[in-house]
Parts: structure tokens; C-alpha cells; sequence
């Protein structure tokens, strides 16, 4: 069946500049985007096209957001889960939507990024520190927004096909169309892989003999569908659909900490979908009316194992855990611009979150939590060189049922209620130099909300639940410089600092042996960015980015952070000649990271891939390269060893 699918993509071209608007915006779904500037050049948010995205051969939303600076990519070594961090906030602080509705998971406000693919993306925008007020609660660290496609001809259709290293097989195939008012998108894909190659400096370990990599497998599979009606010049109204269903396995822990027990897992589930209404109304010549209502489901399956057979489940740690969460909610915006060179903005938001947990043989645990906010951002245009942005927002939520089950008398009690309230405040301040030079200083102060992980989870044990938690806060300051030098050379630097209170820490034996989770933090994370482009020569492009990130836990330096390096290089060279023939070589470094709070450390490592793309007709091209071409033996976490060299095979096709 796969041998017939013949899935095609959009041919390479060249999009480098770090901050820099979509080469095609009239294909991106602008309905989709939350942004603070209309003019994306003095914007907050950096941007990656589906176009840079392909060219450096991304099939996870880990992997693409790497390319940035200020973004670090790591793993959840023990459950398998690729996530970054965005400044050194992780992804409760900096939580992922798609066209502006979030779709973190309920329980513990994470998101596994290794399950959502690139393939059916326009954009992905990320904002840091100052995330827009629009987005709602608990974007302490800023925001990651998914943007999908949408067409402009009346057929287009675009995909891809490829096959790569441990028996690795991508395709996916998107198809739009634009007929008078009405549009269409829709995409399809699969990225399944049953292992990958190690190192050939892997030194073999107990639970790790071969040189593939023991239960590695994945297989995720996507559905999308939009459908839209524009009936005059300003309104717009859209419904989106999204299905993802996936498994995957975890590979076991072959490091030297004897503090870690190797687990012995699987995920026969990783399903979610959103189902989401955006429209967007003129109210008169001045005024419109935007809103999103969605629903989204996670259905979720793990099962623990009693050794590397991975069939038997009979000693202690041996369970079958489910999840079947979902989230309701949605938002209205009104924006107006009565006032000459003003753009004022109020926004009400509403999501209701259950979470809904319990292992084999046990009966159904319950969580609900509640949480409203209501927010107001102004833009005022001071000269048309300057611009000022203040914005405001009031959280609250609220837990209506927090359950947890007694294994010894079989019963479930509720848990007392809890509620908290957060304020968030910000100011932007937007400076054009001059043409093509601009500088943007910010402040904001941000909160997070503890998750119901935070507040209610025994920790399989150890760890005392405490819902009285409260918001963490943070106040965010950047200073930031774009500029272009005679259409060759672009430029961005960012200085940038974090003031962390209340930060949700574990504060050991509060009952003899059991810590419990309590507001006991202060924190401080500080660095700076730097990138540039330079279009040297007719076909030469050369890039490189660094980022230096530096995060001092200030109550208790004992209690390391962990996942981020202090420094993160990454460069490339991209030279396309005979008008049809395109070879690109990148590096990466990242120097030594925490694997743990008390001190275990993955070191550090330098990458090297190569691409070459050659076009075969005028809309069809072939793909193949290396990626880890020196097979450097490296770990994002310790214990949990990388891919070694490893190939790809591409066929991409576009027809509009």
C-alpha cells in the first residue's frame, strides 16, 4: 500500500532571515496568527516558513524550532517526549496553539513535540518574553503558534515522499482550493520509523546490545482539514479540523546514574484532535469582531513493562495507565481603530480543561479546572517611526473536581478546591531608526498557573499534593536590533533578562521521606542572541545564529536547572547553481547541559549535515542527504544516546 502512495511537496527555495515575514504570505492562514504588529519585520514573534523548513529537512516541531536562536531542543529521556525551551522556559511556560487555539495537555501542560509533524504548516511563529495578551493565561515565557496553509489558486496541490534510515518511511500530501468565496485545505501524512542507528562509538550496554536502537519505534499519522468562506473583503469565517494518532515506544535508560531506573515502556496511544470555529466580522468601517471556538481530545495509553521482552506485566512498576482528557473553550476579540494611528483591542477567553486518569482494574479519576481571562492591548503609533504597546490581562482559575483514588480502601475522596488569580502587564516599545534598521525594548510581567500534576500528583508516592499552589511570575526584559545593509546582510541581536518569583520548586522531607511541591523559588535567566544572513554571491547564501543562556536558581543553587546548554551555535552554507541543483551544509553546537537537579550531564557536541536537492522537471525535485555525518556519539539527556549517521531519500512535487 505505501509503494502506491505517491506523496508530494513544494521544491525547496531559499528563506534564511531570522526574523523574517513568509516568502508566500498569501498561502499563510493570516486568520491564524495572534500578533502584536502588523508589520512582521518590527514584530515580536521570529518565524520559520514551511519553505526553511523543508530545506533543512524538519519533520518534528522540535527539530524546525531549533533552527532559532533562543530555542533549545531537548528530551524527556524517560518518557520518550521531544520538547524545547523557548529563553530557558519549558513548554508549561511557553504553551503551544495551533491557528491560536491552545492544544497542551490538560494534566501537566506539556506537549510532546515528536508527535506533531511539519508537513501541513505555513508558519511556525514563536514569541518570546512578550507574548501578545490575546493568547490568555499562563504564557510566563512567551507563546509558539502553529500556523496552517491556506490556498490561493483553484487547485494547488503539494507533498512529499521519502524514506530514511532505520527503516524510516515520511509522506504527506496537502491539496487546496480557492472557487469565488469559498476555499478548501486539506492534508494527510504519515512519519513512521522503527528504530535508528547508534553511534559506532556506542559502547554496548546491559540493555542496549545492538547497534539500533532498542524500542524506538514511532508511527504517526495526520489528518487535516479547513474550510472557509469569505463573503466580502473584511469577514471571514473558517472551520478547522485536526486528527492525530500515534504510538510510540521508549527506549530504556543506558547511562551511569544509579539513581535512575530503567523503565521499560510503551505508548499504544497518542491520539488527539481539535475541532475549532475562527471568524472574523467587520462591525462598520472602524471595528471587527474576532473569535475562536474549539474542542480538543487527548486519548492517551501507557503501559509499563517488566523487562526489554516487553510482555510480561507482573512486578511492581508493571502497570497500564489511561488517559482520556478533553478541553473546551473559546475566545472573542474586538478590536478598534476609531482613534487616528490607534489600534485598541479588548479579548475574553474561557477554557475548561478535564483531565481524566486511572490505571487498570481502578476506577476513573476525575480533575476539572476553569480559567477565564480578560484582557485589553493598545497600539499607539507616536510618529510613524515609533510605537507604543501597553497591554493588561486579569487570570483566574478555578479547580471544580480534583479526585484521587485509596488503594487500600478502593475509594475515591475529592481533594479541597482551589482557586488563584493572576495579573499580567506589559509594555513594547517599537523604534525605526531608520529603513531597514529598527530596535524594540519591552518589559512584562507574566504568570503560570500550576497544572493539576502540580497540585494533586502522589508522584507514585513520594510526594505530598499541595492545591494551594499559586501562579509562578516572571518579569521579562528585552532589548532587541534587526537591521538589513544593502539587501545582503541582515542582522539581529537581542539582549534579554528574566526576574523568576514564586517559582514551583520541591522542598524535600516535609513529611519524613516525601517532598511536596510549594512556592519556595527565585530564579533569574539571562542571555543574548545573536544571527545574521549574507546573500555573498549570486546562488551563495551563508547563515549562523548563537545564543547564550544562562539560568541561577537564586533560593537554592544546589537545585541545578536542567536541559539547557549555557551556549548554542548553529550555521550553514547554501549555494544553488545550473538553476537546478542546490547543496546546503549545516552545523550545530551545544555545549554541556544538566540531565538532573543534582548534577548528572549530557556533554556537549557538534553536528554536521549535508543536503543536496537537484530538480528533476519543473515542478518535481529529488532530496537526499546525511545528517550526523562525522557519527558523533551525543545525548540531549544522559543515558539516552542520539541518532549516529544516518540517510534520507526525498521526492517532492508542487502544482499550482
Amino acid at each position: 500500500m505505501k509503494k502506491l502512495l505517491l506523496i508530494f511537496s513544494l521544491v525547496s527555495t531559499q528563506i534564511f532571515a531570522q526574523n523574517e515575514p513568509s516568502e508566500t504570505p498569501d498561502r499563510l492562514f493570516q486568520l491564524g496568527e495572534i500578533r502584536i504588529l502588523a508589520d512582521s519585520l518590527r514584530d515580536t514573534q521570529q518565524r520559520i516558513s514551511y519553505q526553511r523548513i523543508e530545506k533543512f529537512n524538519r519533520l518534528d516541531l522540535s527539530n524546525a524550532l531549533n533552527l532559532l536562536p533562543g530555542v533549545n531542543i531537548a528530551n524527556v529521556g524517560p518518557r520518550n517526549e521531544s520538547v524545547v525551551y523557548v529563553r530557558g522556559f519549558d513548554l508549561r511556560q511557553v504553551p503551544v496553539f495551533i491557528d491560536g487555539v491552545p492544544v497542551y495537555v490538560p494534566y501537566d501542560g506539556y506537549v510532546d513535540m515528536g508527535r506533531f509533524t511539519t508537513f501541513d504548516l505555513a508558519e511556525i511563529n514563536v514569541s518570546k518574553g512578550f507574548a501578545s495578551i490575546l493568547y490568555g493565561a499562563n504564557t510566563m515565557g512567551g507563546a509558539i503558534n502553529l500556523v496552517s496553509r491556506k490556498p490561493v489558486e483553484k487547485f494547488e496541490v503539494n507533498g512529499r515522499v521519502g524514506v530514511f534510515s532505520g527503516e524510516g518511511f515520511r509522506g504527506n500530501i496537502n491539496i487546496g482550493s480557492r472557487l469565488g468565496k469559498f476555499y478548501f485545505q486539506a492534508g494527510a501524512s504519515q512519519l513512521k520509523q522503527k528504530t535508528f542507528p547508534l553511534s559506532a562509538d556506542f559502547k554496548k550496554r546491559r540493555f542496549q546490545q545492538t547497534d539500533n536502537r532498542k524500542n524506538a519505534y514511532r508511527d504517526d499519522r495526520k489528518l487535516t482539514a479547513k474550510v472557509g468562506f469569505t463573503p466580502n473583503a473584511t469577514d471571514e469565517y473558517v472551520i478547522g479540523y485536526v486528527n492525530q494518532q500515534g504510538e510510540k515506544g521508549t527506549p530504556p535508560y543506558v547511562g551511569d546514574d544509579s539513581k535512575i531506573m530503567t523503565r521499560f515502556w510503551k505508548w499504544p496511544e497518542w491520539n488527539k484532535q481539535s475541532l475549532y470555529f475562527i471568524s472574523n466580522t467587520a462591525l462598520g468601517e472602524h471595528n471587527k469582531i474576532k473569535s475562536r471556538l474549539y474542542y480538543d481530545t487527548f486519548v492517551n495509553q501507557l503501559f509499563s513493562y517488566d523487562d526489554t521482552t516487553y510482555t510480561k506485566q507482573t512486578r511492581p512498576y508493571a502497570f497500564q495507565s489511561f488517559y482520556n482528557d478533553y478541553t473546551v473553550g473559546g475566545n472573542a476579540e474586538f478590536e478598534s481603530k476609531a482613534l487616528k494611528n490607534n489600534v485598541f483591542r479588548a479579548n475574553i477567553q474561557y477554557k475548561r480543561d478535564i483531565h481524566r486518569e486511572n490505571d487498570l482494574g481502578e476506577p476513573v479519576q476525575s480533575y476539572i479546572d476553569n480559567t477565564l481571562s480578560v484582557g485589553i492591548e493598545n497600539i499607539y503609533q507616536v510618529t510613524p517611526a515609533l510605537a507604543l504597546i501597553p497591554g493588561a490581562s486579569f487570570n483566574t482559575r478555578g479547580s471544580e473536581q480534583a479526585q484521587e483514588y485509596n488503594a487500600t480502601t478502593k475509594e475515591l475522596t475529592n481533594f479541597a478546591d482551589s482557586k488563584n488569580n493572576a495579573v499580567n502587564a506589559q509594555l513594547g516599545i517599537f523604534y525605526d531608526i531608520r529603513t531597514g534598521h529598527s530596535i524594540k525594548a519591552s518589559i512584562a510581567r507574566k504568570t503560570r498557573f500550576a497544572t493539576i500534576k502540580d497540585r494533586y500528583s502522589y508522584r507514585m508516592g513520594q510526594a505530598i499534593p499541595n492545591p494551594s499552589l499559586h501562579a509562578e511570575v516572571a518579569v521579562n526584559f528585552d532589548l532587541s536590533y534587526t537591521g538589513k545593509i544593502a539587501d545582503k546582510l541582515s542582522l539581529q541581536a537581542s539582549v534579554f533578562n528574566s526576574s523568576i518569583n514564586d517559582i514551583i520548586q520541591q522542598v524535600d522531607n516535609v513529611q519524613p521521606g516525601r517532598f511536596q511541591l510549594q512556592n519556595a523559588g527565585k530564579a533569574r535567566f539571562y542571555g543574548a542572541e545573536l544571527g545574521l544572513d549574507y546573500k555573498a554571491e549570486k546562488g551563495l547564501a551563508l547563515g549562523a545564529n548563537y545564543s547564550y543562556i544562562k539560568r541561577k536558581n537564586i533560593t537554592n543553587p544546589a537545585i541545578l536547572f536542567t536541559n539547557v546548554p549555557e551556549n548554542k551555535v548553529f550555521g550553514y552554507a547554501d549555494y544553488t547553481f545550473l538553476k537546478r541543483v542546490n547543496l546546503l551544509l549545516s552545523a550545530e553546537y551545544n555545549s554541556d547541559r544538566y540531565s538532573t537537579s543534582y548534577g548528572t550531564q549530557a556533554k556537549a557536541y557538534t553536528l554536521m549535515n549535508t543536503k543536496a536537492s537537484v530538480k528533476i522537471y519543473k515542478f518535481i525535485s529529488a532530496e537526499a542527504g546525511i545528517n550526523n555525518i562525522f557519527d558523533k556519539n551525543y545525548t540531549l539527556v544522559e543515558g539516552f544516546p542520539e541518532a549516529g549517521r544516518n540517510y534520507f531519500v526525498t521526492l517532492a512535487f508542487s502544482y499550482h
